[in-house]
């Protein structure tokens, strides 16, 4: 409603019941202009002077406030009706104390239509109420209706598109289109519409974080144009355009990273896993192996997972990329220590890999490729069935470049008497043969309000030494493969959410070996599993949220050794190692709440059940209740604690298939983990924390390959009493500077102490036996100081990275390698190497690395290139994995000893271009 509020009334005499005549009525004018807004325009008449001799009434004016018009209601002109002229429509209303019109009459001539229109629609007229002396009042007034002849438009066209940003092909949302004094936005999916006059028109397409772009559009009368404009960003995928909000925590220790942080660190590769072990609490087998050795645990005693689905082997060929493409995952969540409840069957960290939520707009697509290896991404949206299909693969050619480079350095060489004729030929070395593939596909689709999704997900290594010449056998090698698939539907269930699921698994490990054509030997473990999840959230208040959640998995497993392999002594042939019967049933059930009895204190308690049963042996069960508390002491710092108990059965050094099965009938190890640290914020873009944890181990069960190697009996892992006990403790700070303008980056540092009970033997000091002896000793895998720092920054241009990575030696006890030695004297009183007690032995010296990563990006109309370098290990710096006492000569040494640090300096470099669409 346009117009001013009216004026006062003038002339009117009203009393506080009824409504009396009008002395001198105020004209009440009222336009209504057909089709549009309708206005009001008041004016008022003068009373007219009282005859001669007549006295005049007296005079409320004074305290009389008109009525003001509150909601308007607008006299459609009858259909059909055609006007010529304007015709004014003279009404009377009678309006109450509550603003209502209670009667409305016709005053003049007009044409009955138009009457019968402006009557209609002023009974639904409200007015704030005539007041007198403050109190609401019934008043009589005029009011007109005005009903004007339409106007004639010019003929007009229409512009209808969309916005996107060039390269990425995303909509923009809030993109300005502008043609003189007409403009539109665009709404979030980039559509904006458009009325303008026919012909040329000058267009400028505007949105914050992206060039301007100027066209100009022709137009014929009544045409419509659909259009799309690209926009150029300014800063290709710049950081500050990342807005995500973690999901509230409630773990005691967990680090979520997205995007960039995944995919842009310095020496992974690209590879979300790989960005795990330059977190807090890791540490590693050795530069370049990604098994993380979590709190001083075996790396087999950690889980990975994708969207809780379990993989076996994570890495290809140990040092290269995750088995998962990397543009499959999302977010990264990592519980270092005390994992919630969730998580079973496990005594180290939980990495769990969300994957990304499917485009319900547009295909989407990526292709890569570098040195050693290629990849491509692809999804595809159908809204109209609510179905959406993603695949991807990647495959490596290490076996065309890599291994053809070795290859030729230690290629045949041919060696000729002076007349030409050939002497003889050295074939060199075997050959190596190195690949891999693996293969992810997602099908998403809606079901009323929940879902279903099928995932199948696949990985396959090879490599070894293969012969050149068929009459000398010398060959050998390894092979990894795994395949997943997965069904799970969510659905809205009694309040809360429910889901179940189905996995199915095969795994093989396979292992083979020919020496000089004589004794082939082969190696085989193979798993297959079934198992049914179900799970079930609901909020049952602001305070109080509750999650249930079961599993049952029956695993079936075969073992086959021939060759070498084969048992000294009376055997019934060659495969007395089959074991074609393993069988094995893994359960668990749990619950977990989540209590925010205020708002400054959340409580997460857990309770989980887990039975371990193999075939002929009995049933082991544990009950493992977990607790994690955070209490926000002030808005940027927030205190936790947390604590559980923890199964699992004996662990490998890797995860190995049906290795946990082998093993059952020794029971299974235990852990309590506490925790206790803090989180602080000083800064929006900064946070900092620090932890400090202590883990004891009543029990373990710790086997490393070679003990699953050459330990193989008909009972499964028949070797030596592993059994023991330990502790380990120690402090992790990080502060790190989330994902956000142009740049990321983060400390760590990590202090570890992690012990083992051992009997060993107390030696001399020339290796003499000198009796038994016991105590807690260093572990093999303790690390005790760790540190990294990682840092990306994007200019204009290029975005470069670094990170930079230091650990002190682990101890030299001789599980891989030899074991400290001592110049002293043999037997013979000769100078020689000597052993040392265990509980004497050196740490191996420490080890410095330096990564670094530049990429950039370019911006085509339909896709981004982006053209990368990345190197792990730029430095080439060589960690020793173990020191090899040999005769020979070396400083600072009695004269015949040699001491010499092994290892390789392991140099990933990756040159590639990626391609987004």
């Amino acid at each position: 409603m346009h117009g001013s509020r009216p004026p006062e009334m003038q002339g009117v005499t009203m009393g506080r019941r009824g409504c009396p005549p009008l002395r001198g009525p105020c004209a009440v004018l009222l336009a209504l202009v057909l089709g549009g807004v309708p206005t009001f325009a008041l004016a008022t008449e003068q009373e007219e002077p009282p005859a001669a001799g007549a006295q005049a009434a007296p005079s409320h004016s004074a305290s009389l406030v008109p009525p003001t018009p509150r909601e308007d209601s607008l006299a459609r002109l009858p259909e059909g009706l055609q006007l010529t002229e304007p015709v004014v429509v003279e009404l009377e209303l009678t309006v109450d104390e509550a603003g209502d019109v209670t009667e409305a009459r016709l005053v003049g001539d007009a044409p009955a239509a138009l009457a019968a229109a402006a009557l209609h629609a002023a009974t639904r007229l409200r007015f704030h109420p005539a007041t007198s002396d403050g109190v609401p009042v019934a008043v009589r007034l005029p009011f007109t209706y005005r009903f004007e002849p339409p106007v004639a438009q010019a003929p007009r066209a229409l512009l209808t598109g969309r916005v996107r940003q060039k390269g990425t092909r995303k909509p923009i949302a809030g993109a300005t289109v502008q043609a003189g004094d007409a403009t539109a936005e665009t709404d979030a999916q980039g559509l904006f519409q458009l009325e303008l006059p026919p012909g040329s028109t000058a267009l400028k397409i505007s949105a914050p974080g992206h060039r301007l772009l100027m066209l100009t559009e022709t137009l014929a009368e009544h045409q419509r144009l659909e259009v799309l404009y690209a926009l150029e960003p300014l800063s290709v995928n710049p950081y500050e355009t990342v807005v995500r909000a973690d999901r509230p925590r409630t773990e005691v220790s967990r680090v979520t990273l997205h995007d960039q942080e995944l995919r842009e660190v310095p020496g992974t590769m690209g590879d979300p896993f790989r960005v795990v072990m330059l977190m807090p609490g890791v540490t590693a087998l050795a530069s370049g192996l990604s098994y993380p050795v979590v709190r001083g645990v075996q790396p087999a005693a950690s889980a990975f997972y994708v969207d809780g689905v379990r993989v076996p082997f994570l890495y290809h060929l140990l040092v290269g990329s995750a088995v998962v493409h990397p543009d499959l995952i999302d977010t990264l969540d990592f519980q270092v220590g005390v994992p919630s409840a969730r998580y079973g069957s496990l005594l180290g960290g939980a990495v769990d890999a969300h994957i990304s939520r499917p485009r319900e707009q547009g295909l989407h697509g990526t292709a890569y490729v570098d040195l050693i290896h290629s990849g491509a991404f692809i999804e595809a949206p159908f809204p109209e069935t609510g179905t959406t299909v993603t695949a991807a693969a990647r495959v490596s050619y290490t076996g065309l470049i890599v291994t053809r480079v070795v290859n030729a350095i230690h290629g045949p060489e041919t060696y000729k008497n002076p007349d030409g004729t050939v002497l003889y030929t050295d074939l060199g070395e075997p050959k190596i043969y190195a690949d891999y593939w693996d293969y992810q596909a997602r099908v998403e689709q809606r079901v009323g309000e929940g879902g279903l999704r099928l995932l199948v997900l696949g990985s396959s290594d090879a490599v070894g030494l293969s012969a050149r010449d068929p009459k000398v056998q010398d060959d050998g090698g390894i092979g990894l493969l795994f395949h997943r698939v997965d069904l799970r539907g969510r659905h809205p269930f009694a309040g809360g959410e429910a889901e179940v699921g189905l996995t199915l698994g095969y795994d093989r490990l396979g292992l083979n070996f020919n020496k000089s054509g004589r004794d082939p030997g082969s190696y085989e473990l193979t798993q297959g599993a079934v198992t049914l999840r179900t799970g079930y959230t609901r909020e049952l208040s602001n305070a109080l949220t509750v999650e249930l959640f079961g599993q049952v998995e029956r695993r079936s497993a075969s073992l086959e050794a021939s060759g070498t392999f084969r048992p000294q002594g009376p055997g019934d042939g060659r495969n007395v190692y089959d074991r074609p019967d393993i069988l094995a049933t893994f359960a668990g059930v749990g619950a977990q709440l989540t209590f925010k009895p205020t708002a400054r204190w959340t409580l997460v308690p857990g309770l989980r059940l887990d039975s371990y049963h193999g075939f002929g042996l009995d049933t082991s069960v544990a009950l493992e209740p977990r607790l994690a508390v955070r209490h926000a002491l002030t808005d940027t710092l927030t205190l936790k604690t947390g604590a559980g108990l923890y199964h699992q059965p004996a662990t490998v050094l890797l995860p190995v298939p049906a290795g946990e099965m082998l093993a059952l009938e020794r029971g299974l190890q235990r852990a309590v983990q506490v925790s206790a640290g803090a989180e602080w914020r000083p800064h929006p873009e900064l946070e900092v924390s620090a932890e400090g944890y202590y883990n004891a181990l009543p029990r373990t069960l710790e086997f490393n390959f070679e003990d699953v190697i050459s330990n193989v009996r008909r009972r499964g892992l028949a070797a030596e009493d592993i059994q023991s006990h330990g502790h380990s403790y120690g402090v992790e700070l990080m502060v790190r500077r989330p994902l956000g303008r142009r740049w990321f980056g983060w400390v760590t540092y990590g202090y570890n102490q992690s012990r083992r009970f051992e009997r060993y033997t107390r030696l001399g000091a020339n290796g003499e036996e000198l009796g038994p002896a016991e105590g807690l000793l260093p572990y093999t895998f303790e690390q005790a100081h760790s540190a990294n720092a990682a840092l990306s920054y994007r200019f204009e241009f290029v975005t470069v990275g670094a990170v930079a990575h230091f650990n002190t030696g682990r101890p030299e006890s001789g599980q891989f390698g030899y074991r400290t030695m001592r110049p002293g004297t043999n037997a013979e009183g000769q100078t020689d190497w000597v052993p040392v007690s265990r509980d004497a032995v050196d740490r191996l010296p420490s080890f410095f690395r330096l990564d670094l990563r530049a990429s950039r990006s370019l911006v085509f109309e339909n896709f981004l290139l982006d053209v990368y370098l990345d190197v792990f290990n730029v430095t080439a710096r060589r960690e020793v994995l173990y020191q090899d006492y040999e005769y020979g000569t070396s400083s600072g040494l009695p004269k015949g000893l040699k001491k010499t640090g092994f290892g390789l300096p392991v140099v990933l470099p990756t040159l590639g271009a990626k391609g987004t669409f």
